[in-house]
């Protein structure tokens, strides 16, 4: 049988979600937390492999057990988890179903603070000078119009395509947070950051829409802006078809 988790967890103390060979990582403690409950060596695939220090309000992994589960199994596994892993839910889905390939769509969101905040300085990227918003959401707008984001993705990345379908990509501002949303089918490693990073440029009157427009075009990551510290973005949807579900 096979079983998705829903979780959550704050990304400062693990090297990202995927196994490393030499630094802690969310999957790997997930896997140990699990193996042991459940008596049996467990291995999770994940929905996808956030880096060092980036957060997940929401995340899924899958893996597979040949019996049921125990309807307490979210309760013992959160006892049993450090405080910055949580466990949201715990349901059967076809056997078929991959937490990763299934996946129709991810959202994430990545939050700037405009003024030296004690309680937001690990969660926030802060910046000291003010930024246009309006100028930004123009800049945008522009993802819309591309498929191919080469220039936003880590170098000697092994993927197929670079190819995404972007479908939010805005701006908002709450007093002294900015925070960015962005929606796609899939995303490039460090896209996000990379995109954040060029769009800020835009923000401080560095960069334009047209200089945007050549970045994109041009297939080059040295042409886009710097990417952003990890520690201000969240992956906060990862979206399924609800054919997955075993209900009952």
């Amino acid at each position: 049988m096979r079983y998705f988790l829903e979780l959550a967890y704050n990304g400062k103390a693990y090297h990202g979600w995927q196994n490393q060979p030499d630094a802690v990582s969310v999957q790997e403690v997930i896997e140990k937390a699990l193996s042991t409950l459940l008596r049996k060596e467990i291995t999770i695939v994940g929905a996808g492999r956030t880096d060092a220090g980036v957060h997940a309000k929401q995340m899924f992994a899958h893996f597979d057990y040949d019996e049921q589960l125990d309807s307490n199994l979210v309760f013992r596994l959160n006892s049993f988890l450090p405080k910055d892993i949580a466990i949201y839910d715990i349901f059967e889905v076809n056997e078929e179903a991959h937490t990763r390939f299934d996946a129709t769509a991810r959202t994430y969101e990545y939050w700037v603070t405009t003024r030296k905040d004690p309680f937001s300085m690990e969660n926030a990227y802060l910046i000291h000078q003010r930024v246009d918003v309006e100028a930004m959401n123009e800049a945008a707008k522009v993802l819309f119009e591309y498929r191919d984001f080469k220039c936003f993705s880590k170098s000697n990345t092994d993927v197929r395509t670079y190819n995404c379908v972007i479908m939010k990509a805005e701006w908002e501002q709450r007093g002294r947070q900015l925070i960015f949303t962005v929606k796609a089918d899939r995303f490039l490693r460090n896209m996000v950051r990379a995109i954040v990073g060029t769009l800020l440029e835009v923000g401080l009157g560095k960069s334009n829409i047209e200089n945007v427009k050549k970045i994109i075009e041009s297939k080059d990551r040295s042409n886009a802006g710097t990417s952003v510290p990890a520690h201000g973005l969240y992956l906060t949807e990862v979206t399924y078809p609800e054919t997955i579900k075993i209900h009952g």
